[in-house]
């Protein structure tokens, strides 16, 4: 009986080692796989951020190609742009010296009338121009069968009432003569300032097209006297009132601080009529006329503009 009660006791702890030990053994696996897995992930991890960095860099590389590939293409590059005198040649000049370390030589040719600025690009004579807003292209394009493009806007000009033989507008005598510009897209923005300022009412949705046609309500009974914008300035000691482009204002001697009043910055103007850079569509892609877009919507154009039109001119970027 203890015989068989011995023999008993040493197999139950001869069974109780052997688990005792396979358990620990199992344990010893799962710790083996679990790190075995870690270290798996941890060189995944590596991998991919080390292709990560791969691919940074050949971007970076790409993007500096594009850019040396860029500069090489305007190096010694030579533009010729059209432009009004004021402001637009004034900017122009500023911009000579920035465009000269890309390597790109300006050529600025003043105009004074608002037809061959964009006549010379068509014809070739021209790169580019810079003295128009986007309806105004868009007005000569459909009336001229051309395709001119913008490539960049660069900056607004207020338009302003400017005192003739009244120069205060609360008394503005009935019949009042009003020149205003002859062209479309330049009178209806003299109509929008007019209505702006209570002088007149025009049809709800007239917008930037309203003609004569749209005003509803003339409780002064104004005239208007149709005008080439820049003859506007010359015309003020023959009528009431005129309301002049900014450009020809300021080459006028006017300032914008002595309008009787001004279209308003944050109005359909300011956000309608910004002065572009315009091209034909075979050159709107060209690397140089790209550099002098960046050039004159950069800070150094900015800070020039800001510091010497006082309002009569406004960056737009």
């Amino acid at each position: 009986m203890k015989k068989k009660i011995l023999a008993t006791l040493l197999s139950t702890a001869l069974l109780a080692s052997l688990t005792a030990c396979g358990g620990a053994a199992g344990g010893s696996n799962a710790q083996e796989a679990d790190e075995t897995a870690a270290q798996e992930t941890a060189a995944e991890s590596e991998e991919a951020e080390a292709e990560s960095e791969e691919a940074d860099s050949a971007e970076a590389e790409s993007e500096e190609t594009e850019q040396q590939a860029e500069d090489e293409s305007v190096e010694g590059a030579v533009i010729k742009v059209g432009a009004n005198i004021t402001p637009h040649a004034e900017i122009l000049e500023e911009a000579k010296p920035l465009l000269e370390e890309k390597g790109i030589t300006l050529e600025i040719v003043q105009l004074e009338d608002s037809i061959t600025p964009n006549t010379g690009v068509i014809e070739g004579s021209l790169d580019a121009n810079y003295f128009q807003h986007l309806p105004y292209l868009e007005q000569f394009n459909e009336e001229n069968g051309s395709d001119l493009v913008s490539i960049g806007a660069i900056h607004y000009e207020p338009f302003g009432i400017y005192a003739g033989k009244t120069d205060d507008l609360s008394k503005l005598p009935d019949g009042a003569l009003v020149a205003v510009p002859n062209n479309v897209t330049n009178e209806a923005r003299a109509l929008l300032l007019l209505a702006q300022e209570g002088l007149l009412t025009l049809k709800d949705d007239a917008g930037i097209n309203a003609t004569i046609e749209d005003i509803t309500e003339n409780p002064k009974n104004i005239q208007f006297k149709e005008l080439a914008p820049e003859q506007l300035v010359a015309a003020l000691p023959d009528v009431d009132v005129a309301v002049i482009n900014g450009n020809y204002a300021i080459e006028g001697g006017l300032h914008v601080s002595g309008a009787l009043a001004v279209e308003a910055n944050d109005g359909l103007a300011a956000s309608t009529y910004g002065n572009i850079i315009a091209t034909s569509p075979d050159k709107k892609d060209d690397p140089a006329l790209k550099a002098l877009v960046e050039v004159l919507q950069g800070p150094e154009i900015k800070s020039f503009i800001e510091g010497k039109y006082d309002g009569a001119v406004v960056p737009l970027n």
